[in-house]
């Protein structure tokens, strides 16, 4: 708000001379001179970007996410059929590769099921092992699996390996999140929707005995079929690993979330952003740090829907946690989660968390300190239907198009 440059020296003359006349004044209580603080300063604008087509020559069937695997630059982009394919890292490249086809066990017959998530071992590739999760079928019902996949020794991924850790079984055929990734903590971190259908028919985004609705946590280095934290919310409790329990899930590391689609790790940081699809009106930021104190990781779904009580007009809860940022239905209907830009090559953007919308094709940002909640700054209109974000070795962005091509976040002409 725009303040008349008058009004602060008239501010400070009224302050000097109420101190002068409590100065003169008797008593034993002396004086106090009261300054007011200065208003807080704008928040930087955000730079000017644009999308540049990158590996032209290549395309793909369905791309929901691209990784590169640890301390090498090969990337490995996961089609939603089933299919991980691998091409080295080179803008003129032709060919790809398949690096593990499980078409033949995923059920990608709705429009959010299929081959979701992927993450590689930390410690990759001296421990081969990959971690895939995708929808299955147990019966007619559809299941989410999170499994672990071991390369042989010249480096080829059997898909015939699979050690599925956990299952959840799913009521609907959408909102199954989906999305992995590890921490610095070394734990595997594991996105799961609420199970579909509107507005949470089933309440599971409060439910916390079971893991639909929220972000695991798991160790997968020591006793099968994984480990329980112990600073998780409920460690402690038997675990979930057919998707609920009779006491709340000790797997359970946030929950309130609807349809946590991609989530990432801040790697300056390490803390934890997630981009929640919303319902009606509101899609969502949510930022986790890790300080060790996650008993009230609670977002609120379906008791509120961003930081609003849902249904709208009903009467909600203020325990939960409100996002960081949030937009409505007019600026975009489907949030895309991507990275804290850690790179060099964009002057300005450093330290913004840049995401994007699934319908409108809208790339954003908020600066990374933002406090709850802002609204984020439009960066730029695309037509591309973002399904993803990559992040490679040197903190560049990249934008995965649902329509099979891979777009390089850079700076405007």
């Amino acid at each position: 708000m725009y303040t008349h440059p008058s009004r602060p020296a008239t501010l400070a003359i009224l302050l000097s001379l109420i101190a002068s006349i409590a100065g003169c004044g008797g008593g034993s209580g002396g004086s106090t001179t009261l300054t007011p603080p200065p208003p807080p300063p704008p928040p930087p604008a955000a730079p000017d970007i644009d999308v540049q087509q990158v590996f032209a020559n290549l395309a793909f069937s369905q791309p929901v996410a691209m990784v590169q695997a640890p301390g090498a630059s090969r990337w490995y982009v996961v089609e939603q059929r089933g299919v991980v394919r691998a091409f080295d890292n080179d803008p003129n490249t032709s060919a790809s590769e398949v690096a593990i086809d499980i078409a033949m066990r995923v059920n990608s017959g709705f429009n959010e099921s299929g081959l979701l998530g992927i993450a590689f071992h930390p410690q990759f590739p001296a421990t081969p092992e990959l971690f895939l999760s995708y929808t299955g079928s147990s019966g007619n019902q559809l299941v989410s699996n999170v499994s672990r996949f071991f390369a042989d020794a010249n480096g080829v991924f059997d898909p015939n390996s699979e050690q599925i850790l956990l299952s959840v079984l799913q009521p609907q055929g959408n909102h199954n999140g989906g999305d992995l990734a590890f921490g610095e903590d070394g734990n595997l971190y594991a996105a799961f929707g609420d199970g579909g259908g509107a507005g949470d028919p089933g309440d599971n985004g409060q439910n916390v005995a079971t893991l639909m609705g929220a972000i695991l946590r798991i160790g997968v280095d020591g006793n099968s079929p994984y480990e329980i934290p112990l600073d998780n919310p409920f460690a402690g409790n038997a675990l979930c690993t057919q998707g609920f329990g009779g006491d709340a899930c000790p797997e359970i590391f946030a929950w309130g979330l609807r349809n946590p689609w991609r989530m990432s790790f801040d790697s300056q940081t390490g803390s934890l952003w997630v981009g929640d699809v919303g319902q009606g009106d509101w899609e969502e930021v949510d930022r986790i740090e890790l300080d060790g104190d996650y008993a009230d990781n609670n977002f609120g779904w379906n008791d509120r829907e961003g930081a609003h009580c849902y249904p709208p007009g009903s009467t909600c809860s203020t325990d939960s946690l409100d996002p960081v940022a949030e937009y409505d239905h007019g600026v975009g209907r489907s949030i895309t989660g991507g990275y804290v830009y850690r790179g060099a090559a964009i002057s300005g953007l450093a330290g913004w968390y840049v995401f994007g919308d699934f319908v409108t094709g809208r790339l954003f940002a908020v600066p990374e300190d933002s406090q709850p909640t802002v609204a984020p700054d439009i960066l730029l209109e695309t037509t591309l239907s973002i399904s993803s974000f990559a992040e490679d070795t040197d903190g560049e962005l990249y934008v995965i198009d649902y329509g099979g091509t891979i777009h390089k976040i850079v700076a405007a002409p």
